[in-house]
């Protein structure tokens, strides 16, 4: 036998034991997107957590890229998800707070999800975790563009066991309070009573169908998109994590999220999957103050879950793709959950939709080591109410009210109140003062007009219920 002939039966042999990948082309990336919820910048190992350790998500990050000035949408639950899954910011989808079982909005069927978006070139697409965009059938995921469901359709303490109803008689917290808290698969509700025992699984059951549906579609291109009910409260861990921090409770949630992470992780590199995926992981706002113990950490950034204040809306980010995105990098860029949606459109190469989306394609601060934000400008609203801007550096307040802890916040699992703060026309400089603490408005009155100029921008498109502006841009709802 010749050399080449040789040659020829190595190659085959190499070939053999190598993961299979069959039915669609090389630029046809993978996408997991996983979503915590509450959780604060100093939640993560490699962002300054103590008490407890990230072990997968610092190595993430090591294999990836942390992004230090990553915002969401909104500081609440349902806003902040449906920005990420549109690419818009939440107001223009109509989409606002945290929906219910009384709501009677959810997600518009003609607004476009990422689902939808990757299933316009043939992706697997799968949703595990809370959803919150509408509990009724005809706002599920499965309506918008997700293969497979499995979760909550709203926060895990939308039941009768919220701290709020917890002295109350069964019959007034049904009357009074929350229902049942049900747990659906498909389109189907498959436990009609979650109750403490199922939620301390929750985590684990998300990880369990995420890494079947990458193992079920490893062959085809997919989006997962993991969204964690925890570490929202009430809190609840698997025995294999429960009393394993030395933070408590909180930490050990964190570190069964960060297993779940591994989990993931794990899966893509023994499917051979790696180079071809990227995973983001972030959360949907800052961390809920007023349970203390039972809260996150803002790290630096002032106040939580709530407000406008960097410590509501600046999250922890981590990207990775090995092979594409510089291993053990940072970008100090702003980015937003309202770029995932047009990133991925590029990645994927799929059109977006024909109505207007507000995120930006931002692949170079994915990829390059010196780009820069294609943001002008960020906006921040709570409701319909613009509070503030930020355009490089610079942060403006405008006038508003905001919630702040009153005295000491509460204790395992009981939270204590809050009372109403204010501020007054506020500049910052986030470089200098990344705690919002010294209004530096005077010193500069040439970045404030600035800003107020491209706030009356976004008033004209998205409107501002404190200057009673409706907004040219603004979209209704889904409705029942």
């Amino acid at each position: 036998m010749n050399i080449p002939h040789l040659l020829l039966l190595s190659i085959f042999a190499i070939l053999a034991v190598l993961p299979v990948r069959t039915g669609f082309a090389a630029d046809q990336p993978n996408f997991v997107i996983i979503f915590t919820d509450d959780q604060g910048y100093g939640d993560v190992g490699c962002f300054g957590a103590e008490g407890y350790e990230t072990p997968n998500l610092d190595q993430m990050a090591a294999e990836g890229r942390k992004f230090t000035n990553f915002y969401v949408s909104q500081a609440v639950c349902s806003a902040s998800r449906v920005a990420l899954l549109t690419g818009c910011y939440n107001v223009r989808v109509g989409i606002g707070g945290a929906l219910n079982h009384r709501s009677k909005i959810g997600i518009n069927a003609e607004e476009m999800t990422i689902g939808e978006l990757v299933k316009q070139k043939g992706y697997a697409t799968a949703a595990y975790g809370k959803w919150h965009l509408g509990y009724q059938k005809k706002f599920l995921p499965m309506q918008h563009g997700f293969d497979d469901y499995f979760g909550l359709p709203y926060s895990n303490d939308m039941w009768p066991y919220h701290p709020a109803y917890i002295n109350m008689s069964d019959e007034d917290k049904k009357k009074k309070g929350f229902p049942d808290l049900p747990l659906i698969s498909g389109n189907k509700v498959v436990n009609a009573a979650v109750t403490p025992e199922d939620q301390t699984h929750l985590t684990t059951w998300y990880t369990e169908h995420a890494v079947k549906f990458i193992e079920d579609h490893k062959n085809e291109p997919f989006l997962v998109y993991l969204a964690h009910s925890m570490p929202h409260v009430p809190l609840y861990v698997s025995d294999k994590f429960k009393g394993d921090s030395e933070q408590g409770t909180y930490g050990d949630v964190i570190q069964e999220i960060d297993w779940s992470v591994g989990q993931v992780l794990d899966t893509l590199k023994k499917n051979g999957l790696d180079d071809n995926t990227l995973v983001i992981f972030t959360s949907d706002n800052g961390p809920w103050l007023s349970y203390g113990n039972h809260a996150g950490s803002a790290g630096p950034f002032r106040e939580g879950k709530g407000t406008t204040w960097e410590g509501g809306v600046r999250e922890p980010c981590i990207m990775r793709w090995p092979g594409r995105i510089p291993a053990g990098t940072v970008c100090d860029e702003l980015a937003a959950t309202i770029d995932i949606f047009p990133t991925i459109a590029a990645l994927a190469d799929v059109p977006l939709p024909d109505r207007k989306i507000d995120g930006l394609d931002i692949r170079p601060l994915m990829f390059e080591e010196d780009a820069k934000t294609p943001h002008d400008a960020y906006y921040f609203y709570w409701g319909r109410e613009l509070q503030a801007i930020r355009s490089g550096d610079w942060k403006l307040h405008f006038p508003h009210g905001y919630r702040s802890l009153t005295g000491e916040p509460g204790m395992d699992g009981v939270p204590n109140g809050y009372t109403q703060g204010r501020t007054g026309l506020a500049l910052y400089n986030l470089k200098n003062d990344p705690g919002e603490s010294t209004d530096v408005k005077d010193q500069h009155p040439d970045i404030v007009k600035k800003l107020q100029e491209l706030a009356e921008e976004a008033r004209k498109e998205l409107g501002d219920s404190a200057t009673k502006q409706q907004g040219a841009g603004i979209r209704e709802p889904g409705r029942i």
